[in-house]
């Protein structure tokens, strides 16, 4: 296995943004493109009957005009990775989760999509452990960095793949 460090991995999260923004309907991605916050996003819900809505670290916005229609769900999900059992797909290569609600016939009404970051830096501590293919157990409180730090890790492991 190539043991590149995390140092000098190039990474650039806009390029990850841009794509999850590609798999949005027409509408919302001119929008968020158009957004001088769009690197601040943190989640797109597009729920069915109801205006597209972008939230950001410190606001949420509604899109204006149409309403969300089945059209625009299927747009996105042909998209995207197929939904496991736990109605939850991604984008290749990406750390973005999507998750769909379905009705009771098992129709999709409704998908968030999430943005998913890899905050770099964070895998430092155990860089060692990790390279080295063992085993690595993470403990702690919610909201103390475990997710965030997963991700690192597997952007990490993901460069050192190829």
């Amino acid at each position: 296995m190539n043991r590149e460090s995390y140092e000098t991995i190039n990474h650039l999260p806009q390029e990850d943004l841009d794509i999850l923004i590609d798999v949005l309907p027409e509408r919302v991605q001119s929008y968020l493109k158009l957004s001088q916050k769009r690197y601040d996003l943190v989640e797109v819900i597009l729920d069915l009957g109801r205006l597209p809505e972008v939230r950001f670290s410190d606001s949420t916005e509604l899109i204006a005009g149409d309403d969300v229609t089945h059209i625009d769900i299927q747009y996105l999900i042909s998209k995207i990775s197929e939904f496991g059992d736990d109605n939850r797909a991604g984008i290749e290569r990406t750390l973005h989760r999507i998750s769909v609600i379905r009705n009771r016939k098992g129709t999709p009404v409704g998908i968030t999509c999430r943005v998913g970051r890899a905050i770099e830096g964070t895998i430092k501590n155990i860089e060692d452990l990790v390279l080295s293919g063992e085993s690595v157990l993470l403990l702690g409180k919610p909201g103390v960095g475990k997710t965030t730090m997963l991700r690192e890790v597997a952007r990490v492991l993901s460069v050192n793949a190829n």
